[in-house]
């Protein structure tokens, strides 16, 4: 036997140690520089530096892994860009979070100290990201990674905020924005998370200023609110126009509990006459659709608050209050002085900052903005009409067209000192506002805008700025842009997708990408998302200890449904541990009974056995269906494609084939069964390679081989000249027949290890032919003690009976058998057909189906029920003949 470096278990922490590092030095992660091939560019969704990767990323990084490494073996120039994104709000949370542990805060720090301080972060999660990265095996081009606050795309930052500005497409102005009072930040309406909080209704009473004036027989009105620690910024109270309950009180005042301000009632079309009392109090500074009111009314704008959401000197006595504290003393103070008339419990929804995760204020506020509605119907227009983005699966694309036609301005200044400054200048003296690329010249006269921008604004530009752009003449960027594909999670379409895809059509007339792959979340067993809160959160890192990087990358590919959350299992790992073993001890078995100079090449096609012919047409159709299937981004049927052909093909039969020729005397068939094992292993390696590269790379390097590494070995092709459906056919009937023994011996607990008498009854010519031709492998795995295979086979009375296509197997164990449990086991055999043929007829019944599929499915589903038929009435003439021998 052949001496190799295989271990008798597969173990990695044998295998994948210092590989990658190889890998990267060799530099085989690069693109091929071939101009003549096709380029294919997917740019790394770069994950914020605000810690560890977790499993969503694993995921992510692995479907996009697995692409780049096929399409680099399949010849294409591939590039892989990586980096990491600065993450503005969630960075700073962290940051600040620390310094909070330490009793500090940043405005003790002062905005460069601070910005340090989150550099040292940002190297520290760097560097731990860099090494979960070279865990994953990720196969990026280091030479170009990116940060989003690097100086190239900073400029591209600046390029993008200037010319929209000159577009009149960015503006300033003071409106109601969503407003984290931990962070201190204007959020965007999608980084708002809205959950079910426990609140009420309070029921107050507003007197009317003239006290001899009653309306219902009341002297008052009643307005209902769930925070009356805004009340002190109400102006006045509303109802629609159109509701007759309430056209007379229309220009009446009243007057604003607990303060004594007059605030006239208006009409306005926005009241719902059916909500409540009809009745609602308007608050221009604290309410974005009390703003819009405000503004047709021409009504005074009063905030209540300060940025970290205290009172201010506009809520009078309670000033310096906390919101919820303030809240509490107001109901107080409006019950003990007679207003509240009652206090209604309910669950309602409230919206929460994403990154802080406390309670969001509708705050009034200046900030800049972009206009959406001509950059959304742009790339509407071009999702119709143009080069359009594919969307895989289809149905996020009406997702996506959904949120583009029903979009909001985005307002992008962001509160921060962490991120892009705001390229807007203020004069000291006039208050004119510059915008430009740089500062102006006499900058001492200037005063930079001390907001940052939006983390998306940056990440929008990602897969046009990480190649070069604004510099249209540069290499990378005419090249590789657009990219080939995008892979990520279906959580981010508004908040990535969308924007990448508005911004790239407004600045280089072209979709980012060709493809955007929507893969969904990773769940616990019990399909719950994985969060701190719940504990239930677990770290890559940890599973790679336990079982290996490409057990677990095998795993996330085979639970792969595009748009489908996974749920992560400890049982299925165990599984792709196996999976990953059987590999290994299969491949271990042949490279050690290959000769010094077997190679990975077939012997000529006419000396080829029927198992040969089978199991390369096999892998011929492996191959076929894997390409196809990574083409389509169905990563999991491809992954169940290689399984099937691996763990019942290659290794339960030919391998267990291949023994007969390789411990045989005819040393012309051990040649070439050496020959087509060690091809098979080779183009299976390659194909498992993408999936699956530590493991491959280690077998491929240890077996027969040309080349320096399998990461830029070919990869397989379909050879139309290996399609070979008769060996197929042929070799399944005989699959058939073993198993068929094997599960009948199992009936009777007769072992293997004892001969038995086989009676083969065929009246199929080509079925006798294939059992003749190889009764050396019925010798092999049915230990007959004696065979017969002919048309005129008598079947005993006590025999086991299997009905396989063309064929009929009577086993005779008399001693072992019971007639009645016999007739029992064919009735439910029969049980099966019957429903297979039912299946079958429904089918071709189907005038659709008939009419639409292809010809030969068609062909397929008639052969398959004629099949049926034929084991359903051999089965039932079974039944009758032992039903006739028990009568007797």
């Amino acid at each position: 036997m052949r001496e190799i470096d295989m271990s008798t278990k597969y173990d990695p922490k044998e295998v994948e140690p210092g590989r990658y590092e190889k890998w990267v030095k060799d530099g085989v992660f690069k693109p091929s520089g071939d101009k003549k091939a096709k380029p294919y560019s997917i740019v790394i969704p770069p994950p914020n530096v605000t810690g560890k990767l977790h499993l969503g990323h694993a995921w992510d990084n692995t479907l996009q892994d697995m692409l780049i490494r096929q399409k680099r073996m399949q010849g294409y120039d591939t590039l892989w860009v990586p980096g990491t994104d600065h993450a503005g709000i969630a960075t700073q949370a962290k940051v600040e979070a620390q310094l909070r542990e330490e009793g500090v805060t940043r405005y003790d720090l002062g905005r460069e100290k601070f910005v340090e301080k989150v550099w040292d972060w940002v190297h520290e999660y760097s560097d731990i990201i860099h090494k979960q990265w070279a865990k994953m095996g990720i196969s990026v081009d280091y030479d170009r990674e990116r940060f989003t606050l690097d100086d190239g795309l900073s400029k591209a930052v600046r390029k993008v905020f200037v010319d929209l500005y000159n577009k009149g497409l960015i503006y300033r102005g003071e409106y109601i924005i969503n407003w984290d009072p931990q962070a201190r930040t204007a959020l965007s309406d999608i980084e708002v998370i809205h959950q079910d909080d426990e609140g009420a209704f309070y029921h107050v009473k507003y007197p009317f200023v003239d006290e001899d004036y009653t309306f219902n027989g009341k002297h008052y009105i009643e307005i209902a609110t769930t925070r009356p620690e805004t009340m002190f910024g109400d102006v006045a109270v509303a109802v629609n126009p159109s509701d007759e309950r309430y056209k007379e009180l229309v220009g009446k005042e009243v007057v604003l509990p607990l303060q004594g301000r007059h605030i006239p009632i208006i009409a306005d079309q926005y009241v719902d006459p059916e909500f409540g009392t009809g009745m609602v109090k308007i608050t221009p500074a604290h309410d974005p659709n009390d703003f819009k009111v405000g503004n047709r009314h021409n009504l005074k704008r009063i905030n209540t608050m300060n940025e970290d959401a205290t009172m201010n000197e506009n809520a009078g006595k309670y000033e310096g209050m906390d919101r919820f504290e303030a809240r509490k003393a107001i109901v107080k103070d409006l019950q003990d002085e007679g207003y509240m008339l009652k206090i209604e419990p309910i669950v309602h929804s409230v919206g929460h900052s994403e990154r802080t995760g406390v309670q969001v204020e509708a705050r009034l506020s200046t900030q800049w903005f972009v206009k959406m509605k001509p950059l959304a119907e742009m790339a509407l227009k071009n999702q119709k009409d143009g080069d359009k983005v594919n969307f895989v699966p289809k149905r996020f694309e009406h997702t996506w067209n959904q949120w583009m036609e029903n979009i909001h301005d985005w307002v992008i200044s962001r509160q921060l000192w962490w991120g892009h400054r705001i390229p807007a200048w203020y004069n000291k003296q006039t208050g004119e506002t510059y915008v430009g690329m740089e500062a102006p010249e006499d900058a001492e006269n200037w005063e930079q805008d001390p907001d940052v921008l939006d983390t998306w604004f940056s990440s929008a530009l990602w897969p046009f700025s990480t190649m070069g752009w604004p510099d249209t003449d540069a290499e990378d960027f005419k090249r590789y842009f657009p990219t080939s594909t995008l892979v990520t999670g279906y959580d981010i379409i508004f908040f990535w997708v969308s924007r990448m895809i508005f911004q790239s059509l407004e600045f280089t007339g072209k979709t980012p990408f060709k493809n955007v792959v929507l893969h969904g979340l990773i769940r616990d067993e019990q399909g719950r998302k994985m969060s701190k809160s719940l504990g239930n959160g677990i770290d890559p890192m940890d599973v790679i200890d336990k079982y290996g990087t490409d057990a677990l990358r095998w795993f996330l590919t085979t639970g792969s449904t595009p748009g489908q959350d996974i749920r992560f299992s400890y049982q299925k790992m165990d599984g792709a541990w196996n999976f990953i073993n059987k590999i290994w001890n299969a491949s271990r078995f042949v490279i050690m009974n290959l000769d010094e100079d077997t190679k990975a090449e077939l012997p000529p096609k006419e000396e080829w056995q029927l198992a040969d012919k089978w199991i390369i047409s096999r892998l011929n159709d492996t191959v076929k269906d894997v390409i196809h299937f990574f083409d389509t981004f169905e990563f999991g049927e491809a992954g169940r494609a290689m399984y099937n052909f691996i763990w019942n093909d290659f290794c339960d039969w030919y391998i267990e084939m291949a023994k007969e020729n390789l411990n045989g005397s005819d040393e012309k068939l051990k040649k070439n069964t050496q020959a087509i094992l060690c091809y098979v292993l080779d183009q299976t390696l390659r194909l498992l390679h993408p999936v699956i590269p530590f493991v491959t790379e280690k077998i491929w390097l240890t077996m027969p081989h040309e080349g320096k590494s399998i990461v830029v070995a070919k990869y397989p092709e379909v050879h139309a000249e290996f399609d070979d459906q008769d060996a197929e056919r042929q070799m399944e009937n005989l699959i058939e027949l073993i198993k068929s023994v094997r599960n009948s011996r199992a009936e009777v607990n007769a072992p293997m290890s004892s001969a038995i008498d086989i009676l083969i009854k065929t009246k199929d010519n080509e079925t006798k032919k294939i059992f003749e031709d190889n009764v050396d492998y019925i010798q092999r795995f049915c230990h007959p003690k004696y065979l017969e295979i002919n048309a005129d086979v008598e079947a005993p009375a006590l025999a086991m009976t299997s009905v396989i296509t063309g064929a009929e197997v009577y086993l005779p164990l008399a001693d072992l058998i019971d007639l009645n449990e016999e007739i029992k086991r064919l009735q439910e055999e029969a049980a099966k057909l019957e429903k297979e043929v039912a299946r079958g007829e429904k089918k071709l019944g189907n005038e659709k189906f008939v009419a639409n599929a292809p010809e030969a499915v068609v062909g397929k589903e008639r052969e398959k029920l004629a099949n049926y038929k034929e084991k359903l009435a051999s089965t039932n003439d079974r039944i009758s003949q032992l039903q006739a021998e028990l009568d007797k």
